[in-house]
């Protein structure tokens, strides 16, 4: 991994199911979670996903792409357009900085009004730990060759980069 890295995008369906499960998982019972009607009364179009399922999605992410035995070390996001049911937010990010075994990335989250999360999340990844890449990504990082969403390629993280 280097400065520049791009991560592959990952694509959410925003579901009402989602959206009530995250608010419930993370005992977050306001009604604008849960209940459109009370959500309607408040000024929103729908219930909305909040902030605590975001940063669950925004993990999953990130240790999706560099593998289980990544450690999250700080994940520092805000909030902007909200997730609405039926939309889908697609998540991308980008290595901003790598010391060692712990890079910082950028992740954006954007849905079908804006960018409903923008921030950055530090991650070490123990040298030797294969990252694996969804095989898209990592013919749109060689050749530019069309893959198959259903293999992957395995890069090996090092602090000089991928082996």
């Amino acid at each position: 991994m280097k400065a520049g890295d791009g991560l592959p995008p990952l694509e959410v369906p925003i579901t009402r199911t989602l959206i009530v499960a995250g608010a419930i998982a993370s005992r977050d019972y306001q009604d604008v979670h849960h209940d459109a009607e009370l959500a309607h009364q408040k000024g929103s179009p729908d219930i909305f996903m909040n902030i605590l399922t975001t940063n669950g999605l925004v993990g999953r992410y990130i240790t999706d792409h560099f593998g289980p035995t990544a450690v999250l070390r700080k994940v520092a996001i805000r909030l902007g357009a909200p997730n609405y049911p039926g939309d889908t937010m697609v998540l991308t990010g980008t290595v901003e900085e790598v010391d060692g075994d712990t890079a910082t990335v950028r992740v954006v989250g954007a849905n079908g009004i804006g960018r409903h999360v923008t921030g950055t999340v530090r991650v070490t990844v123990p040298a030797g730990t294969a990252v694996t890449v969804p095989a898209r990504a990592a013919d749109s990082m060689s050749a530019g060759a069309a893959g198959s969403a259903s293999t992957t390629a395995t890069v090996t993280a090092s602090p000089e980069g991928p082996a």
